[in-house]
């Protein structure tokens, strides 16, 4: 099957339009943001929660008089 000299021109102007559009394509297309899996409120929540049960396993561990 053979194209006519026409339609092999239109595409031919296709590809060459493309190929002075290279390199200017955005580097990733996912947007770019402050979006975290958690919100700030939760966050801080596990930090006090974590660091208040150290905290109190210290004081438990020092009150019963270290390794017991």
């Amino acid at each position: 099957m053979t194209t006519s000299r026409r339609l092999a021109d239109r595409k031919s102007a296709k590809f060459q339009k493309n190929i002075t559009k290279r390199g200017s394509v955005p580097e990733t297309t996912v947007k770019k943001g402050n979006d975290y899996p958690v919100g700030p409120m939760v966050l801080g929540f596990f930090i006090f929660v974590v660091v208040g049960s150290s905290l109190f396993q210290i004081i438990r561990t020092a009150a019963s008089g270290g390794m017991a």
